[in-house]
């Protein structure tokens, strides 16, 4: 089989366990473990603006680290770089866009630029590292102008992206100046991967109502002189690799001394990246909101959410970050008593392996995005659990888990009542529902495994040969 070359915006810590649960590096990393192979990516670092990269003569070789069966290169980006592709086009206007909040969106045309000249970077680095018979799987929105940029280079492989965020209707898309550039570069991919069939169906209502592409059997789209082929591949975990976590970590001094602090209490928890899209301005007003309609909840519960730092140097971040700062300490305020504190907010990561066993500790998991690819967290959380004695899932019906964890308490992020009406439900659900409901999404999660995400999109893009698909 050809070697798979995975391209990222950023590649995983090197040590086990250093990653925070969730996400691209949550699923890609164990995916590569098994398999092995390259991952390429930016290091993190930025250098001063000495020349730009274009000028950068080839072969110049990025940093290179192990990590068991998997090779992983690195490359910097000048100040210029960092600001114009990272903070400006990617975060602030695709990923906005990506998650319907246009009201956060901007765009400068010379950020634009900035994103396609680190998309051709990475283009240059990866020609110099890629075999003729590579297969490449690129992720996310960082890099839909890539498989253009190795195009140019006269690189033939097989090409796929997976996106891990949600995909907009074509009239969100379309408030963005470049929409139409952005979808003809996506589709220089021979393999275009979505996490549901509604983002699927998105991205194919614009390719034929815009670029006049037409749709054929098998997923497969003809626009811009060639065929792609389209799929959903919702992302999975390894539910028996989580659940061993959260066993093995049930001694640990942390969690021994959350259960001390709970004094016997129902634990509530949540895990998100501070980021507007994940809803947890609209979360803690619901939890208020609970606590104010069920008194008798009052020393009976505590509501945990861990919020790591998120795009420090973005505006929009640092005044969310302010705000449910705010938020929390008021609530605390209105409610506390002298031996209980109804939310602690913890503005800090935690590596994968040390939340597993908090997760299995809480009685209710609270996962309530504004709009979500998919959310690794609530799959996390409900292979955490206990069979025997599990916790509720309270799901967002925006996040991409949604469409598969129906046994979950399905809720609108927006409706701060029926959200505190879900909690009280939670927390009062009897033994045998709490079973069921389980028993029902981890069968879900075995069939659409972290195993099979990867073997349906790899076994996909392997048996594309090299512009296959291209039209006469």
């Amino acid at each position: 089989m050809s070697r798979l070359v995975v391209v990222s915006n950023r590649v995983a810590p090197i040590n086990e366990g250093e990653a925070t649960a969730g996400g691209l590096a949550a699923g890609v990393m164990d995916a590569l473990r098994h398999t092995g192979g390259l991952w390429f990516g930016w290091s993190g670092q930025t250098v001063p603006d000495v020349v730009p990269p274009e000028s950068l003569p080839p072969g110049l070789p990025p940093a290179v680290a192990r990590s068991g069966p998997v090779t992983l290169y690195t490359t910097d980006l000048t100040q210029r770089d960092y600001d114009d592709y990272y903070r400006g086009f990617a975060n602030g206007t695709l990923w906005p866009i990506l998650h319907n909040q246009t009201g956060l969106a901007r765009f400068d045309w010379s950020e634009f630029e900035g994103y396609r000249r680190v998309n051709a970077h990475f283009a240059r680095h990866l020609a110099d590292l890629v075999a003729p018979d590579d297969v490449i799987w690129a992720h996310d929105f960082h890099l839909l102008c890539l498989a253009g940029a190795l195009r140019a280079l006269g690189l033939r492989n097989s090409i796929g992206i997976f996106l891990h965020t949600p995909f907009p209707a074509p009239s969100v898309l379309m408030t963005v100046p470049v929409h139409a550039e952005l979808v003809r570069a996506l589709c220089q991919y021979d393999l275009i991967g979505f996490q549901t069939e509604a983002d699927r169906t998105a991205f194919a209502d614009y390719v034929c109502r815009e670029l006049g592409g037409t749709a054929l059997e098998g997923g497969l789209l003809a626009a811009e002189g060639r065929r792609i082929r389209t799929g959903v591949y919702p992302i999975g975990v390894d539910v028996d690799a989580l659940r061993a976590e959260a066993v093995a970590g049930a001694d640990q001094p942390q969690l021994a001394a959350l259960r001390s602090g709970l004094a016997g209490r129902a634990l509530m928890m949540s895990v998100e990246r501070l980021d507007y899209s994940k809803g947890l301005r609209q979360r803690f007003a619901a939890y208020e909101r609970f606590l104010a309609k069920h008194p008798e909840w009052h020393r009976q519960v505590e509501y945990l959410q861990i919020a790591p730092p998120s795009r420090t140097d973005v505006e929009a971040y640092q005044a969310i970050r302010r705000e449910l700062e705010g938020e929390a300490g008021r609530i605390n305020g209105r409610f506390a008593d002298l031996d209980w504190t109804p939310l602690r907010y913890l503005n800090r990561s935690f590596p994968r392996r040390a939340l597993m066993p908090l997760y299995a500790a809480a009685r209710v998991g609270l996962v309530t995005p504004l709009r979500d690819g998919m959310n690794l967290v609530a799959k996390e959380y409900v292979s955490a659990q206990d069979p025997a004695d599990p916790g509720v899932l309270v799901l967002s019906q925006f996040a991409g888990a949604a469409r598969e964890l129906d046994a979950a308490l399905l809720v609108n992020p927006h409706d701060e009542a029926g959200v505190a009406d879900a909690l009280a439900r939670a927390l009062a659900m009897p033994l045998a529902e709490r079973r069921e409901r389980h028993a029902a999404m981890l069968k879900v999660m075995r069939h659409n495994s972290l195993e099979r995400w990867r073997d349906r999109f790899v076994g996909d893009l392997h048996a594309l040969p090299p512009r296959a698909l291209d039209a006469a």
